[in-house]
């Protein structure tokens, strides 16, 4: 019997897309997280994928988060070393040198926000759906990076009211909160991941060096962890990375000769 396609994997225009598909609400298994995982190294090792987009099938959830009724099933052995898996997968996720970008089609709640911080933008469509990590409501902390990641893009004190709390919140509050990057308008699903689409070709060649965005990536999430001198170290290291590529050579030579560069990712 063939193993039910939880996450679906596809390259488009330089894009590889990752679409949870767990109906209803696209909640993850430990089923799904091993698909998850497996589909972020494929597309970590394809150099056809310059930009990493991930979302959810249907209409109204990106995701719901973990399994509830599984973990209402599951020991506290399993419960641990299915947290420590999702933590070991998201953060290979940001760590990748490539951008990644969660495209939020509806309700983003619980663990699906928590994928979604481990991307490096979030585009959402317009009044699809709310925002939040409730799982203080069920006695437990957001536990896949929830508390880390939010304290870093919202700030130390805002990230524990809004944990503390555990409401929901829509998309365009969740601008406002700086947890979204950009609002889409879309008339359907497939509009949005249409669009989404096309927001994220701005960041692959020719329009964008890759191994720039990626290099950016890179020295912002790895520098944010350490003292000062020590991430100018690695910015400096990534640098000299890109002075040897070709980019780098076409690109000041376009500004040079006041034309729009042409990059190749070489």
């Amino acid at each position: 019997m063939s193993e039910k396609v939880l996450v679906h994997y596809e390259v488009r225009d330089k894009v590889g897309i990752l679409t949870l598909d767990d109906p209803p609400a696209n909640t993850y298994t430990y089923e799904m997280f091993q698909q998850f995982d497996a589909a972020v190294l494929k597309a970590r090792m394809d150099s056809n994928v310059e930009v990493i987009m991930i979302t959810g099938a249907g209409e109204k959830f990106f995701s719901a988060g973990a399994n509830i009724s599984m973990l209402n099933e599951a020991d506290p052995y399993f419960k641990y070393y299915f947290c420590l898996h999702a933590n070991e997968t998201l953060n290979r996720l940001e760590h990748t040198p490539k951008l990644v970008i969660a495209a939020l089609n509806g309700h983003t709640v619980g663990g699906g926000l928590e994928i979604a911080m481990a991307a490096d933008l979030r585009v959402a469509r317009k009044g699809a759906g709310k925002l939040g990590l409730p799982e203080v409501n069920l006695g437990v902390l957001p536990g896949t990076g929830g508390t880390q990641r939010l304290c870093r893009i919202v700030g130390k004190s805002h990230s524990i009211e809004l944990m503390a709390e555990g409401d929901l919140f829509d998309f365009e509050a969740g601008l406002d909160k700086n947890l979204v990057n950009v609002i889409i308008e879309a008339e359907s699903g497939d509009d949005f991941k249409e669009k989404a689409l096309e927001y994220a070709k701005r960041f692959t060649t020719p329009n964008k060096a890759s191994k720039a965005v990626g290099n950016i990536k890179r020295s912002v999430q790895t520098g944010i962890g350490l003292p000062f001198e020590q991430a100018l170290t690695v910015e400096r290291e990534l640098q000299q990375q890109l002075f040897q590529s070709g980019d780098a050579k076409e690109g000041i030579a376009a500004y040079v000769e006041k034309r729009k560069a042409d990059f190749k990712g070489s």
